[in-house]
């Protein structure tokens, strides 16, 4: 198979499916539809994981407080602990663990119930008290926390090596992979696609997945569907060198503020949620009031890193939706119409199960995982439930 130069946008005149979006999602639904067999066109306006996924913290977890995302999340899980050995490309696969530090006491028995629907999964999820949670990671304060939950199992990894992975494997299947275009227009005939409007050209084809992210509200307008994806901005810091580091740190997360912090070289990466307040795809960094809000949470949950200074900053998006869990599933209106977005901080630990589901959805095929529950029309019959564990 020849493969075509990174900055050659030629478009096949006609595909079995397009892909909208090359960061994991849709990279992992290329390889797999490829790999069953789909001529598949995967269509990213920027470059291969350039969106979200470049920016992903790169944690892997199945702590989660929904039987469906816990499922997705062993999954994960799963892929990438054999992704190496699968796609021949190391991906730095770590199981240094999550570690919950719970400081609202109403907050405990939700950690209670998550730790029991884990075990239910065979995972060694369980709370623990303050003690014993300093005595995973000797670093971090303890001041105000009232239990910890700790999940020795779950990992982190390198989102891009991932997606480059995937992209490589997808070709070899025969995937076309093409970055610099984007999408203008989707068009149809009554309740059937007929194809997709790029700045490359058109594209005939009968199916679309939209795994496009934080932008995968305008592909639903492009396709007359409402997918209730909103872009929110995230900031990250990362510091210098910090005293004393152990080589293993779990991905740490004070609940509720949703600060965490996690190893990136001889430093940390650290942040946390802002309020959410108007979506925009704004990702410039702006510490303001922001940054001095992060110290005074770094230096009550992990004092030692207040002499490390911030070696650099960025800002990146999230894509929210309003319980905070992702859709994925086929569009009723607009037959053969597949989403895979809305991970609301999730995607990157949840790809590998993404480009599965949507390869059964495509093939018309049981999937693995009981999806219902996230199907786009919960939102409108009020089934929604929202997941708690969000960083």
């Amino acid at each position: 198979m020849t493969t075509r130069g990174a900055g050659e946008t030629s478009l096949p005149p006609t595909a079995g499916c397009v892909v909208i979006g090359g960061g994991v999602i849709g990279v992992s639904c290329a390889f797999r539809l490829a790999e069953a067999g789909v001529r598949v066109l995967l269509l990213e306006r920027g470059e291969l994981g350039g969106g979200s996924t470049a920016k992903a913290a790169g944690g892997i977890r199945s702590s989660f407080t929904s039987r469906v995302n816990v499922e997705l999340g062993l999954r994960g899980l799963a892929g990438y602990s054999a992704f190496s050995r699968d796609f021949g490309t190391e991906i730095d696969f770590r199981r240094d663990g999550y570690l919950y530090l719970v400081t609202d006491p109403a907050d405990v028995p939700a950690f209670e119930r998550c730790a029991e629907l884990q075990r239910e999964y065979g995972v060694r999820s369980h709370l623990l008290d303050p003690g014993e949670a300093k005595k995973v990671l000797p670093l971090v304060g303890t001041d105000g926390v009232v239990a910890a939950l700790w999940s020795p199992d779950d990992a982190k990894a390198t989102p891009d090596a991932v997606v480059q992975g995937y992209a490589r494997a997808a070709r070899a299947h025969g995937a076309t992979l093409r970055t610099g275009v984007e999408v203008t227009g989707i068009e149809r005939d009554g309740d059937e696609l007929t194809g997709v409007v790029t700045t490359a050209g058109f594209v005939r084809t009968g199916a679309v997945v939209c795994a496009a992210g934080a932008w995968s509200g305008r592909i639903g307008e492009l396709a007359g569907l409402d997918l209730p994806v909103r872009p929110f901005r995230r900031q990250v810091v990362f510091t210098g060198p910090v005293p004393g580091l152990p080589a293993s740190v779990p991905l740490t997360i004070e609940m509720p503020s949703a600060f965490y912090f996690h190893r990136e070289g001889p430093g940390l990466a650290m942040s946390f949620s802002e309020d959410d307040g108007v979506p925009g795809f704004g990702t410039r960094y702006e510490p303001g009031e922001w940054l001095p809000r992060l110290a005074e949470l770094a230096g009550r949950r992990i004092p030692a890193v207040l002499d490390a200074g911030v070696r650099t900053a960025w800002a990146g998006l999230y894509e929210m939706t309003p319980d905070r869990n992702q859709i994925i599933g086929e569009s009723v209106p607009l037959s053969r119409f597949f989403y895979a977005t809305g991970f609301s901080g999730h995607g990157f630990q949840m790809g590998p199960a993404a480009g599965e589901l949507v390869r059964d959805l495509y093939l018309r095929r049981r999937p693995a995982v009981d999806i219902a529950e996230l199907d786009v029309r919960r939102f409108a019959t009020g089934a929604a439930r929202a997941e708690l564990n969000i960083v």
